[in-house]
């Protein structure tokens, strides 16, 4: 075995750039950097950061240089990775004897910050801020969303004790370390096990209780997560939204959106599927919360950034990036870089992508009202739209993915505040009377006040679908 320094270089700079790397050979071996292991954890909450997972595949987040011990005359796959705007590297060499060095370079075919966007990833778990910021750099992400959560922790004395990982490293409005424009910023991921779950970000100071219900009582609310973190010049962002918990869809997370208590509505590859049609429903009924995309990261088995936010904030840094989501400039992708635009009663439309994606659509009021398969160009493949949207209360674009990484999605353009469908509102209505059924059966309240609380928020909500549908 030769212990061979690998470089990979930024094709336009010429300068060595973080990539996700793999180096096997033709028998599946993954050959591991110096300090790393080829096989390791890929649980939840084991040991995440650094390395990644994938099927039989083993990568790793380098710093742009790694030295791998490798054999000499054998067959070696090379493979680089830096997100969806730089064309990923599969090349094969060979050893010589002796040969103690290889270099490749990986070419940008989009440059975002042209352009004025800037990535994010809205949420990941438990890696430590210093492997957040390495895969952030791997993976070209500029703003990375590490949450800290109670997560049960099972000791060798036969306890799960309740932790949270990277409460202590808490940043609020601050990057918790920054490096080359990218930032690792933590705050809190709050939960409760029927009623919701929210991220809050941007907040200067924790909101607590991180969790209630389930062993504690339903003394809380997310609506009161939502209005402490407000006041704490914070950003709502609801996850999982539309996810079967307990038995309920939507839960008090729903009565918050309605309210205006939620921010933003995250997006996740595995989530996608089921939050686009009750998203759609929310948007006729009169409430266009805007989209965060996110890995949701909790493991060796999830690439940062496999589903982010492109937001195009008016001033620098993270508070940039966060009011930017917060006022909807921005879409979710797993690869296709996405515009939309309206002006003079049409729509336009516009996607480019090196993955394959199946077709680029206009969404009007949930109805498909324009779609176009893409073609090459030459650097990619993209696709053009352009259609008329008069008489409609909002509008995105979105791709639609073949196979893979191909998903893409506008946050809502709102074009008629005063349109609005009562048959969405009507189903929204239904999970509301959900919520308070639950409220009433199966909450486990202390203080009676507070199931009364939940109860009169799902009266108000119940109160503006109807005004608005």
């Amino acid at each position: 075995m030769l212990t061979v320094h690998i470089r990979v270089n930024d094709a336009g700079t010429g300068r060595p750039t973080p990539v996700r790397l793999r180096v096997s050979a033709p028998d599946g071996t993954n050959y591991a950097p110096l300090g790393r292991f080829a096989d390791f954890p890929h649980g939840v909450n084991e040991d995440v950061g650094g390395g990644l997972r994938l099927g039989r595949e083993a990568w790793f987040a380098i710093d742009g240089a790694c030295e791998i011990p490798l054999p000499a005359g054998v067959p070696l796959r090379v493979q680089a990775t830096k997100g969806p705007e730089y064309r990923a590297l599969d090349t094969a060499v060979s050893l010589g004897a002796g040969q103690m060095a290889l270099r490749f370079a990986v070419e940008r075919w989009y440059d975002r910050r042209v352009d004025g966007w800037v990535s994010g990833d809205g949420r990941c778990l438990f890696l430590p801020p210093h492997a957040a910021l390495l895969e952030a750099a791997a993976e070209d992400v500029d703003v990375v969303n590490l949450l800290a959560a109670v997560q049960p922790y099972p000791s060798i004395d036969g306890t799960a004790y309740r932790t949270v990982p990277n409460l202590a490293a808490f940043s609020g409005q601050a990057p918790a370390l920054e490096s080359d424009g990218r930032l690792v910023v933590v705050n809190t991921l709050n939960d409760h096990p029927a009623l919701g779950t929210v991220g809050l970000l941007h907040s200067h100071r924790p909101v607590f209780p991180l969790t209630f219900g389930g062993e504690d009582p339903d003394d809380w609310g997310v609506c009161d997560w939502c209005d402490q973190c407000h006041r704490k010049n914070g950003l709502t962002v609801w996850v999982e939204a539309f996810q079967r918990h307990s038995g309920l869809v939507g839960g008090e997370a729903l009565v918050a959106a309605i309210l205006g208590k939620i921010d933003a509505i995250e997006v996740t590859g595995s989530s996608r599927s089921a939050v686009l049609p009750w998203l759609y429903r929310l948007w006729s009924a009169g409430v266009p919360v805007p989209l965060v995309g996110a890995s949701g990261k909790n493991s060796n088995r999830a690439p940062l950034g496999v589903q982010r936010t492109y937001a195009k904030p008016a001033a620098p840094g993270y508070t940039g990036w966060v009011e930017a989501v917060r006022g909807g400039r921005s879409f979710v992708t797993a690869g296709p870089i996405l515009s939309l635009s309206v002006e003079g009663g049409r729509a336009r439309a516009e996607a480019r992508s090196l993955s394959l994606f199946d077709r680029l659509e206009l969404v009007a009021d949930g109805t498909v009202i324009g779609a176009v398969t893409p073609q090459p160009d030459g650097r990619c493949v993209a696709a053009e739209l352009d259609a008329a949207v008069g008489g409609v209360g909002w509008v995105a674009a979105r791709c639609t993915p073949t196979t893979g990484p191909g998903f893409a999605h506008t946050s809502p353009i709102r074009l008629d505040p005063t349109r609005t469908d009562a048959t969405a509102a009507r189903s929204l209505r239904l999970l509301l009377d959900s919520t308070a059924e639950w409220a009433e059966a199966a909450g486990r309240y202390e203080n009676p006040k507070r199931k009364q609380t939940l109860l009169d928020r799902c009266a108000e909500a119940h109160a503006v679908l109807t005004t608005h549908g």
